[in-house]
């Protein structure tokens, strides 16, 4: 798999450093309150895990699962909501977890979504944010990086189902994935 990296964007010890900063954070901005962790699945699966040992508070954590791709690499803009939370959230302060956000198109639905279900609040933190591919407003309260307009892998980032695994996040070679379907 390493061979199908262009360069490493963040290594371990950055991955490290930036969960922890974003840990730091929301256990300050979070105290007394009661908070429950949304991790968007799968991708964020593999930031999540770091993130809520960063949090020094105790919380809640629950899934959802979101399609929005289909198959393409090119979000369609149609989000469907595949596992939602199976219990209700008013009475809790939901920070929705995510790997990286691109178009948007996802979080403003689940924003949507969970304000819907009433929920105390809803907040969004994300590890990596791509703004020049943005399509519509959404507004992050924490954001740990700021990426290049670059299809980028590993730490729970996929293609093709492939290279989340990677301990790191690299660029992905543009002929690992041009003219492919995922």
């Amino acid at each position: 798999m390493n061979e199908d990296i262009e360069r490493v964007l963040f290594d371990e010890n950055e991955l490290s450093k930036i969960t922890k900063s974003l840990g730091q954070r929301i256990t300050q901005d979070y105290k007394n309150k009661n908070l429950l962790i949304v991790s968007v699945l799968k991708g964020s699966i593999i930031f999540t895990a770091d993130l809520v040992r960063a949090i020094e508070l105790p919380s809640r954590i629950e899934f959802m699962q979101t399609s929005s791709y289909g198959s393409s690499s090119v979000s369609s803009g149609c989000v469907k909501i595949i596992r939602d939370i199976p219990f209700s959230i008013e009475e809790y302060d939901v920070l929705i977890v995510e790997d990286i956000i691109d178009s948007g198109y996802t979080l403003k639905k689940l924003v949507e979504h969970l304000k819907q279900k009433n929920a105390k609040s809803v907040n969004i933190c994300t590890l990596l944010s791509k703004p020049s591919r943005r399509r519509v407003e959404v507004d992050v309260k924490y954001i740990g990086q700021e990426v290049p307009d670059s299809f980028i892998v590993g730490y729970g980032l996929d293609f093709a189902d492939k290279y989340r695994s990677l301990p790191y996040i690299g660029v992905l070679k543009p002929q690992v994935y041009e003219n492919q379907e995922v």
